[in-house]
């Protein structure tokens, strides 16, 4: 939970996921969408399958006992070499060393490493010189120790070098480089997409789609849409998406919502429509499932972080729309 994600915000949630799958037992047969519902809002949804399939192969092949080495963690999927390193050092006493980005910072200033942090080699390379400064049997004392010194004083932009305990033998300190290192190149602009959805009602229900069980926010539920095509307007967009993926013709009513939201590699505006139905039977032609929910029920269905702040709004609106379709 903490990969990409604050300890703040991690809290709650690790709470809640260990009181609900309490064991790899409960958590390797845990229902897909009670599992989706407990990470929703904690974004980077892969995390949440990878560890339901951890759970599974340590089931199936470990005998419910988890590995204790770094390179068989390793085989399990979402563990990458920091995870696997973190738990074999921390949790099994395994003498290998945890690099991920704090820890990058810390030792490029404390070794005086001027290699890109942002070139694949410089993690080896730092992991090269650290590796020999690792205290045997207490790898995971030192990997702890170096994670809270890189959130806690070697910060990023202002680094507390006065009250840092291993200043007198860092290079970036002595040699007035502190802002200077880490060397990290720009990252390219993120592509940005316009995405248009539509709240498509039937009487006093709306139209959700289930997500593919592979890919990007997979088995998550949304509003059906998709992304704007060079050439055509939102509500060209919106009706298009829809017919497209469920087979339905709808009437595109107002702008409903809008809402901005950055993904890891890249940015959206989702764009909200109400939508009247007018003719088709929804199919699921791009989704695992559709479905008719009341608008009272849509919290019990997992959905993505900018679906969610379309549920609040139109939780909060007093009547159904009327429609003037005019698009």
């Amino acid at each position: 939970m903490l990969q990409q994600t604050q300890v703040a915000t991690v809290i709650p949630y690790y709470q809640r996921f260990l009181e609900k799958f309490p064991t790899i037992e409960a958590l390797a047969q845990a229902d897909t969408h009670d599992l989706m519902k407990a990470w929703e809002g904690l974004g980077y949804y892969a995390r949440a399958r990878y560890l339901q399939h951890a759970a599974q192969v340590i089931l199936q092949k470990y005998g419910g006992a988890m590995p204790h080495t770094r390179e068989e963690l390793r085989k399990l999927k979402g563990f990458g070499d920091y995870t696997s390193a973190s738990v074999a050092s921390i949790a099994f006493g395994q003498d290998c060393i945890a690099i991920d980005g704090n820890a990058m910072r810390v030792f490029a200033r404390y070794f005086g490493i001027y290699s890109d942090l942002r070139e694949r080699s410089t993690k080896a390379q730092i992991e090269a010189t650290a590796l020999p400064h690792l205290p045997k049997g207490q790898a995971g004392l030192f990997n702890e120790a170096v994670m809270e010194l890189g959130a806690t004083i070697c910060l990023p932009k202002k680094p507390d070098c006065l009250r840092c305990p291993v200043r007198s033998g860092c290079y970036a300190f002595q040699h007035g480089a502190v802002h200077q290192l880490p060397i990290k190149s720009r990252r390219p602009p993120s592509p940005h997409h316009h995405i248009a959805v539509g709240i498509v009602y039937r009487g006093d229900t709306v139209l959700i789609a289930l997500r593919r069980s592979e890919g990007l926010l997979s088995n998550l539920w949304e509003f059906p849409g998709g992304k704007l095509q060079p050439g055509e307007s939102l509500a060209e967009c919106c009706r298009r998406e829809i017919a497209e993926e469920t087979g339905l013709q709808v009437a595109v009513g107002e702008k409903f919502a809008e809402v901005k939201h950055a993904y890891t590699h890249f940015r959206i505006t989702l764009h909200a429509f109400h939508c009247q139905y007018l003719s088709g039977e929804a199919v699921p032609k791009s989704s695992q499932e559709v479905r008719w929910a009341r608008i009272k029920d849509l919290p019990q269905y997992a959905f993505p972080k900018a679906n969610k702040t379309i549920i609040e709004a139109l939780q909060h609106q007093h009547q159904l729309p009327l429609f003037n379709t005019t698009h």
